[in-house]
Formats: C-alpha cells, sequence, structure tokens
C-alpha cells in the first residue's frame, strides 16, 4: 500500500517534467530597442560595391530592372549574366560601356537629375532607363 501511494505521489510529478521537458522552443523575443540593425553584405570579390537599389542585372536577353530610379551621385553597375556579350550604351551618347562578356560589369555615377534612356548597340531589342532624382 505504501508503494502504491508513492507511485500515485511520484507519478503526476514525472508527467508534469516531461510535459515541460518537451522539445519544442522558446518564443522569439524581439531584439532590445538599441540594437543596431544588421550590416548590409558586402559586395563579391573582383566586383565594385553597390548600394541597395544601385545595381542592373544583364539577363535573358533584358535589362533587369529595366527601370531603375536613383538618387543624384548614386553609381549604378550593370553586370552580364547573360552567355552572350551585350553593351551598355546610352542613348545620348553620354555613357556606353563597350562590349561586356559573360561576368563583365560597367557603372556609371550619375551626377545630375533627369532620365537616362539606354540599350544594347549589339541587340537593339534591350532597352533601360535610369531615373536620377
Amino acid at each position: 500500500m505504501r508503494h502504491a501511494r508513492l507511485a500515485a505521489l511520484i507519478f503526476p510529478a514525472m508527467l508534469a517534467l516531461a510535459a515541460c521537458s518537451g522539445s519544442s522552443s522558446p518564443a522569439p523575443t524581439a531584439p532590445p530597442a538599441s540594437a543596431a540593425p544588421p550590416a548590409a553584405s558586402a559586395a563579391p570579390s573582383g566586383a565594385p560595391p553597390a548600394a541597395a537599389g544601385s545595381a542592373v542585372s544583364i539577363a535573358s536577353f533584358s535589362f533587369q530592372p529595366a527601370a531603375l530610379t536613383v538618387a543624384v551621385g548614386t553609381t549604378v553597375t550593370w553586370t552580364n549574366n547573360d552567355s552572350a556579350s551585350h553593351t551598355v550604351t546610352a542613348d545620348d551618347g553620354s555613357f556606353k560601356s563597350g562590349t561586356l562578356g559573360n561576368g563583365g560589369t560597367f557603372s556609371q555615377t550619375f551626377a545630375t537629375a533627369g532620365t537616362f534612356a539606354y540599350h544594347c548597340a549589339i541587340h537593339s531589342s534591350m532597352k533601360g532607363t535610369i531615373t536620377v532624382q
């Protein structure tokens, strides 16, 4: 009888402990208000650093994004991710990259406000615009 009483006391305690030691993880907590935001990742080695929103990919015979808006003083970097060669050529002749092979990059700093239309001199259907505000 003594063992039955002991078992009656220990068994509920063991159940309670088992329920508390489950594998569920605690709820995430918010970082303190003074925590700094995560640092931006560095540009890949060999590529010029590009500010967020100032990169254009050349892929699938198109500029991506085809229209980009940046602040005055921003440097935009185009990277050719196609197997074919391309150019980045301003419609008004104000800048041109020359031929960019796969992995090639071209950067242009936009010092004045305006809209700058450009194209690929090799593939005339490829067009884009940079709006500088």
